[in-house]
């Protein structure tokens, strides 16, 4: 793959190193994008290090970006394909996607929030007896 600083001369542009640094990433991450498909690879001119551009620092930053959104990296890769921002409606539905899975998330997280809350009150209230109302009540679920 070519990178996007083919316009820099050779001993231009980011080493992997500063890239990464940059970025706020280690570079084994930019060499994981890389193997994904989600950061170009730039050519080696010889005898000399791979360079990379802002480009490839703003992809990086997208990359990151939509992790913490709650996108997997292989809807971070359709997002990519999708970045001339002509088929926006495609966005939309990968991103309405993520927040249906999201919402599903939580409501999961508070019945499970719910459920210990219960248990501990059990527990709170179950004092002086030697069985534990919290253990006891896991093994009947069991």
């Amino acid at each position: 793959m070519r990178s996007t600083t083919s316009g820099l001369a050779p001993d231009t542009g980011l080493t992997i190193g500063t890239l990464a640094a940059a970025a706020g990433v280690n570079v084994e991450t930019i060499r994981f994008y890389q193997r994904r498909g989600l950061l170009p690879e730039p050519e080696r001119p010889s005898g000399s290090v791979r360079r990379y551009g802002p480009a490839d620092l703003a992809r990086v930053r997208f990359v990151k970006s939509a992790q913490r959104s709650g996108f997997s990296l292989d809807e971070v890769a359709q997002l990519l394909q999708l970045e001339d921002g002509t088929r926006c409606s495609e966005a939309r539905e990968i991103a309405l996607h993520r927040l249906l899975d999201v919402r599903q998330r939580l409501a999961d997280l508070q019945r499970i929030e719910a459920a210990l809350a219960a248990l501990v009150a059990r527990c709170a209230g179950g004092r002086g007896r030697v069985a534990c109302p919290l253990i006891a009540s896991l093994q009947e679920a069991v």
